[in-house]
C-alpha cells in the first residue's frame, strides 16, 4: 500500500508499496526495459520509477488507482500508434490494466524508438561534447562574455 508523503528512494521500495496485481505487470516492464537497454541506471524521478540511459532519462513507469502506465515520451508512443491501439494512450503516456500488462516485445520495441530518439537529438545538439577551454594570452583583450559580466 502507498503511504502518502512517503516517497520511495528505489524502484523496489515503489513497487513494494503496490497491490501483488499492479507490482507483478511493473516488473515486467522493468524487466523489458533492462533487455532493451541494459545500460540503463534505476532512479526516481518525479516520484515514480525512471531508467536513465548516459544521463538522460529514457522512461518513466508508474501506478494509479486503476491502472498501470509507462510514459515513453511522444515520438515513441506515435510511431507504434498502431500496436497500441488495443491500450489507452496519450501524448506521450501508454496506460494499461495490470491484468492486461503491454507485451514484453512492444516494451521493448518502444525503448529502442527512444533510444534512437536520444541518440539523433545527441548528434543534433553535437554529440553533447563541451568544447575545452582555449587558454588566453596575458593581456589578450576581454571576451564579449567577459565584458557582460563586468
Amino acid at each position: 500500500m502507498r503511504h502518502p508523503g512517503v516517497t520511495p528512494k528505489t524502484i523496489d521500495g515503489y513497487l513494494a508499496q503496490l497491490d501483488p496485481a499492479k507490482r507483478a505487470a511493473l516488473q515486467k516492464v522493468r524487466a523489458a526495459i533492462h533487455a532493451a537497454a541494459p545500460g540503463a541506471e534505476e532512479c526516481i524521478s518525479y516520484g515514480v520509477p525512471a531508467f536513465r540511459l548516459k544521463g538522460r532519462v529514457l522512461m518513466h513507469m508508474g501506478a494509479a488507482a486503476h491502472h498501470c502506465a509507462i510514459y515513453p515520451g511522444a515520438r515513441p508512443v506515435r510511431v507504434f500508434a498502431a500496436e497500441l491501439a488495443k491500450f489507452d494512450t496519450s501524448k506521450g503516456t501508454v496506460r494499461f490494466a495490470p491484468d492486461r500488462p503491454l507485451p514484453a516485445s512492444l516494451v521493448r520495441a518502444l525503448v529502442r524508438e527512444r533510444i534512437a530518439e536520444q541518440a539523433a537529438a545527441a548528434a543534433k545538439r553535437g554529440g553533447g561534447k563541451v568544447k575545452p577551454a582555449v587558454p588566453r594570452k596575458r593581456g589578450a583583450a576581454p571576451t564579449r562574455a567577459a565584458k557582460r559580466r563586468a
